[in-house]
């Protein structure tokens, strides 16, 4: 195939991804000097479209980078006003005290948001500076420079065919080359992959961990609702299977959000995520508070959790990772937003300095050391050992221990130092003939859904005619590995139905893809087993359309 020509345009940063993240830095760049030429790039249809998180929103990122944001109308408007932590059992629950709780995580002075709204009206901030944002550009290549640093991304190519060539209506896309890149795709996004593994940025730090984090809006009786109210909950209906919780969240208008998080370190492969989330519902208090009511959106994503000791090295020749690129997600207090935003702005103040002292497309080291040693470091330091002390010894253990280091931490001393995380997520899947298969109920189709009736609630929407963004390094593999040793859990730990085993006429297992499913959450690129599926980006505007997630 003949070398692909491509125009170009050279900016002073490229910032890839309309998060939180990405969005902060273009602020802070124009804020520091209006001249600079700022592109935001952005794959879903509008800014937002993608944007999916809990969301108690710690406000201090705001206040760093935009101090008048409550007068500037930010959507950020629902105060904390109630918090509760609740451990379910079957039929019942207990109430957690608040007072034994470490002070950070104290929820006064927070917000309820959906942060899908907060960077729409982020990207209205940046766009009133003179940054360039353009959404539906899905950034499908990185571009190096003659001695192997980032120069820019390739973006908005379109119209590729089922097989890869080039159809008739073939857009090349554009490159867009800066004097530094700032890569801020959110939880483990196509391209930041790429750096860490070609700069070996891993190396020395502890292996990354996620979550998924399943979430609906739903619409509730007036009369049960409570502006203001947090609730996290632990235990029920996962148990010994798998470390995660949840959360409730009462915004205004008399919407709840309904979110559930499993930490992708389970060994079982019968688990069934989206399932322990949908039967979570069905608990006495959570099924009187949603009786009546109705869901009105659905969505999930993968979370960041590994902390300070995975954070990989953020910055390589020419690139920086922001935000959950890198993983600044604080696991106990389910918070990362703020950290994000912290990480943008540090990360332009860096870029800003180079470029006034006539530097380009080297490391910048000034971000590096700025979120490991100031705010972000320090958040996530104090909160290091829990996710480890969860994984290896269970949530009672967890609670007491984990409890008692955040304490000791915020007097700057631990007992336990540093722990390590071990094992990878897909690790530490074992195989099927260790386990028994898991009895899940029907869904009622009034508390708990099907998987494809609530993938409808995403609005998600792919082009057909586009190679499939999931692709399989080897095809054999899911058959010969996943299916035979695994019992095949692609078809349980995507929370969108993208995975099937169908049998052929003579009753032998085959694997579909169904990528139209798609909710871009990235669980399949971190838990199956033997890393056979790579997620990629598919044409720009496709995926999830969230309305206010």
């Amino acid at each position: 195939m003949a070398e692909i020509e491509r125009e170009s345009m050279e900016y002073d940063v490229v910032i890839v991804g309309a998060g939180p993240a990405g969005l902060s830095a273009a602020i802070r760049l124009k804020q520091l000097d209006a001249d600079l030429n700022v592109v935001v790039l952005e794959k879903g249809s509008e800014v937002g479209a993608h944007i999916l998180s809990g969301a108690v929103l710690d406000p201090c990122g705001l206040d760093a980078l935009i101090p008048d944001w409550k007068d500037k109308g930010a959507p950020v408007t629902v105060p904390v006003r109630e918090d509760n932590f609740f451990m379910l059992g079957e039929a019942g629950k207990v109430r957690i005290p608040n007072f034994p709780m470490p002070p950070l995580m104290n929820n006064h002075g927070n917000y309820i948001v959906s942060m899908g709204n907060v960077c729409r009206w982020m990207a209205e901030q940046a766009e009133a500076l003179g940054v360039e944002v353009f959404p539906g550009m899905a950034c499908s290549e990185l571009v190096y420079g003659e001695n192997g640093e980032v120069r820019g991304v390739v973006a908005g190519e379109f119209g590729k065919e089922p097989d890869g060539s080039h159809g008739a209506n073939y857009e090349p896309g554009m490159e867009l080359l800066g004097k530094y890149v700032f890569l801020g795709e959110g939880v483990r996004g196509s391209l930041a992959k790429q750096v860490i593994a070609k700069y070996d940025l891993q190396k020395g730090k502890e292996p990354q961990k996620y979550g998924l984090g399943m979430k609906e809006i739903w619409e509730i009786d007036p009369a049960k609702h409570n502006e203001g109210s947090v609730t996290h909950t632990m235990g029920w209906p996962l148990g010994k299977n798998a470390g995660g919780g949840s959360f409730i969240y009462h915004l205004d208008n008399n919407q709840v959000y309904v979110g559930f998080v499993v930490h992708l370190n389970y060994k079982n492969p019968y688990l069934f995520p989206y399932m322990e989330f949908q039967r979570f519902k069905h608990h006495p208090m959570v099924a009187e508070l949603l009786k009546g009511g109705k869901r009105v959106a659905y969505g999930a994503r993968a979370i960041t959790e590994g902390g300070y000791q995975s954070m990989p090295k953020m910055v390589a020749p020419g690139v920086a990772l922001l935000g959950c690129s890198v993983g600044m997600v604080n696991v106990p207090r389910i918070k990362g937003n703020h950290n994000a935003m912290l990480s943008g702005k540090a990360a332009a103040e860096a870029a800003y300095a180079a470029i006034q002292a006539g530097r380009s497309a080297d490391e910048l080291s000034d971000y590096e050391t700025e979120v490991r040693t100031g705010a972000i470091g320090q958040d996530l330091k104090k909160v290091r050992n829990v996710k480890p002390l969860w994984s290896k010894y269970g949530l009672l253990a967890s609670l007491s221990l984990g409890g008692l280091d955040m304490w000791t931490n915020t007097f700057g001393f631990s007992f336990f130092g540093t722990l390590s995380h071990g094992k990878t997520d897909a690790e530490a899947t074992e195989e099927a003939s260790k386990h028994k298969a898991i009895d899940y109920p029907k869904p009622d189709g009034k508390l708990s859904f099907d998987r494809l009736t609530n993938v409808s609630f995403s609005f998600t929407n792919h082009e057909e005619s586009q190679p499939a963004h999931l692709t399989l390094k080897d095809p054999a593999v899911p058959v010969k590995v996943d299916y035979a040793k695994y019992a095949g859990p692609s078809q349980r730990y995507c929370p969108a139905g993208v995975y099937e085993f169908v049998q052929d006429e003579g009753g032998s297992p085959q694997f579909v893809i169904n990528f139209q499913n798609c909710v871009h959450c990235k669980t399949c690129d971190i838990k199956d087993p033997p890393q056979n599926i790579v997620w990629t980006t598919p044409q720009g505007g496709d995926g999830p359309n969230y309305p206010n997630m």
